[in-house]
């Protein structure tokens, strides 16, 4: 019975995002960050294609959601002024200040509040990163209900009208040199999962996402502080959550909780979400030291891998550090903020398409794509359009007055970006 309903939700949720209603999840609703019928403006200014403009009550790098007349928007603002920043040379150097944890709800149309909800109050716990912030985490929607993760200032399900339904406490985390908390929800059906990966004992959690109770936790032993989402997919006719993580990256049966697989890692400060299409997982993660990308064959995946032939191919350069790799018509994209180098590998073989440097400075947001267009954009608020394909064609270059670390949104002609200070809504107003 428990199956049935989450396949009936999921399925529902991906009717109404083929019917346009919607961006459910931070990587879209196909989960890879596709938008299968969008067809957003390639040029735009801030006097050109600009719909809306509307200032963000707070801050925070959580990518917005889009439901049906409404973006979804998590920030915190600062009540109280913090006690002084550590030193420079100390990238964690921000340190706690009283914060209002917000939900907000604005109207596509306007981005006018349609409502605002107060999640909680609190002084975190421990410090973060100087280019983290407070809310990171982004929601997620099954249509019915919205999912706010706010990590260790608490777990919260509002219906879609903001009323507030349940909230769930999961402790706090310690996070490696305080740098601050950054991993999604994720949601199946009926199940939300949560990973909690920190420098104590990690775990990943399910949640009855109904009620809030926990329906199973499991420990990850050896993992410590990691930032990335889990994944949910359905292979073999089993659905499984996927969790990379440093030490090792797991699979596990989403009813119980049993770890069906698991693979070696991809060492300190894994981030990127884990991607998956037609039995094949692709991981990345692109700590100086130690860059990783690995395709891995899920069929009959079972036990420890490391042992088997499912490691279909690896690479060991230029691979993404805090953004996510696009998988789109056939081709994996991503990013090295480092070297302002954008790769795309083939995803069947992992032969090299490209790999050129575009001019792009620092990139947290990961790349997006609709109709045949891959779209990413920086901190300093320039965005690239580029024709998907072999060879790099760049369509367009673009410049806002806000710096953008949430990743692009695309639903139908809309194109929404989440910056530091404002939200904007980019369409063809006249082009």
């Amino acid at each position: 019975m428990r199956l049935a309903l989450a396949l009936t939700l999921v399925a529902q949720a991906a009717v109404g995002a083929e019917r346009g209603e919607g961006w459910p999840w931070w990587r879209g609703p196909l989960g890879n960050g596709v938008s299968p019928d969008g067809d957003p403006p390639v040029r735009w200014t801030e006097k050109q294609n600009v719909r809306f403009k509307v200032a963000i009550d707070g801050d925070g790098l959580a990518t917005p959601i889009v439901w049906g007349d409404r973006i979804y928007v998590l920030s915190a603002r600062a009540l109280d002024a913090a006690p002084g920043a550590r030193p420079a040379a100390d990238r964690s150097g921000v340190k706690p200040a009283k914060q209002r944890y917000l939900v907000t709800a604005y109207d596509r149309k306007d981005g006018s509040v349609e409502w605002q909800r107060v999640a909680v109050e609190r002084v975190p716990h421990e410090g973060r990163h100087e280019e983290s912030g407070w809310a990171t985490a982004s929601p997620v929607t099954d249509g019915e209900r919205l999912y706010a993760h706010f990590g260790s200032a608490g777990t919260f399900a509002y219906t879609l009208a903001g009323e507030l339904v349940w909230k769930v406490d999961l402790g706090d985390m310690t996070t490696r040199l305080g740098y601050g908390e950054g991993s999604s929800p994720a949601l199946w059906g009926d199940t939300l999962v949560v990973n909690w990966d920190h420098e104590a004992d990690s775990f990943v959690v399910a949640l009855d996402a109904r009620t809030g109770a926990e329906r199973w936790r499991k420990p990850r032993p050896g993992e410590l502080t990691s930032w990335s989402t889990p994944l949910v997919r359905e292979h073999d006719g089993r659905v499984q959550v996927i969790v990379a993580g440093g030490g090792r990256t797991r699979g596990y049966d989403i009813r119980t909780g049993e770890e069906l697989w698991s693979l070696s890692g991809l060492g300190m400060n894994a981030i990127p979400t884990p991607t998956y299409d037609a039995g094949i997982l692709y991981l990345a993660s692109g700590k100086r030291d130690s860059p990783r990308m690995l395709a891995v064959d899920l069929r009959g995946a079972r036990g420890d891998l490391d042992a088997s032939r499912a490691v279909r191919w690896t690479r060991d350069r230029d691979t993404p550090y805090v953004s996510t790799p696009l998988l789109y018509r056939g081709q994996l994209y991503f990013f090295k903020h480092v070297l302002s180098l954008l790769t795309s590998v083939d995803a069947a073989t992992g032969a090299l398409r490209f790999s050129e440097r575009v001019g792009l400075g620092n990139v947290f947001a990961s790349p997006v794509a609709a109709a045949g267009r891959i779209y990413l954009v920086d901190r300093d608020g320039k965005a690239l359009v580029l024709a998907s394909g072999p060879t790099l064609s760049v369509l367009a270059e673009n410049q806002l007055d806000d710096g953008f670390d949430a990743s692009p949104v695309v639903v139908g002609s809309d194109l929404y970006l989440r910056g530091r200070r404002f939200l904007y809504a980019l369409a063809r107003t006249g082009d």
